[in-house]
């Protein structure tokens, strides 16, 4: 377990963090492919937080993108890095996810978060910070679909509908809801950095064979979760 401090400099206002999104959002790669599925690594980041401790823990798990077998993990613990602040969660979470992804042996390959890319009210959600910082490609699997409206999806697994930004000429599509399990409640995917749509969709469905979250979410929960409960001792 690694254990992080917060970056001299780190956004300590409201101001500071949007000044921060604005500078990165121009660096967001949207015309890449990303990997195809089922090749490679795909990594899954989540977190957990000691609210009483003012602690959060992150993990990031490697998994082989064919079998989905665990092939690597490693979790960092450090003091939360901003406050709560709808719109803001990325500068609560970086310094810690990016301890836990720099401690990794092998290449992160694609990864994905449980929340949102573009499909965020500044169009740059954790997902989009994460992959600008490290290069990598990301997308965002989030289990609600944020402040954002949709058509509830055909009901078959696979099925997807638009998720949708109000502008002032109409609506933007952000990501889309996503119905991973066949009736059940779909997730909303949006892209982070270096990979389109459709392929940040594919790679969700590869990852949810069994379960409505990808089974990279599902190994980072838990493991992190793990981490803070030994970080209280």
């Amino acid at each position: 377990m690694t254990t992080v401090r917060i970056p001299a400099g780190w956004p300590a206002t409201d101001d500071q963090a949007r000044a921060v999104q604005d500078e990165l959002r121009g660096k967001v790669v949207l015309d890449e492919t990303g990997p195809p599925p089922g090749t490679g690594h795909v990594t899954g980041v989540d977190v957990a937080y000691d609210d009483e401790r003012d602690v959060v823990a992150a993990a990031a798990v490697v998994l082989d993108a064919a079998t989905l077998d665990v092939i690597a993990e490693t979790t960092a613990v450090g003091q939360v890095s901003f406050p709560y602040v709808p719109g803001l969660l990325a500068f609560r979470e970086i310094p810690t996810v990016l301890a836990a992804l720099d401690a990794l042996p092998c290449d992160p390959g694609l990864v994905v978060c449980d929340g949102y890319g573009l499909a965020h009210p500044r169009r740059f959600g954790l997902a989009s910070h994460l992959g600008v910082l490290t290069g990598l490609p990301t997308i965002g699997v989030a289990k609600n679909p944020f402040t954002f409206t949709y058509d509830d999806p055909d009901t078959p697994r696979g099925s997807a509908s638009p998720l949708l930004a109000a502008t002032g000429s109409g609506t933007e599509e952000v990501g889309r809801a996503l119905r991973t399990r066949t009736g059940v409640k779909p997730v909303f995917v949006s892209v982070g950095h270096r990979v389109t749509l459709d392929n940040a969709c594919a790679h969700t469905l590869a990852l949810t064979p069994d379960y409505r979250i990808p089974e990279s979410t599902r190994h980072a929960d838990a493991l992190c979760r793990r981490a803070l409960r030994e970080a209280a001792g």
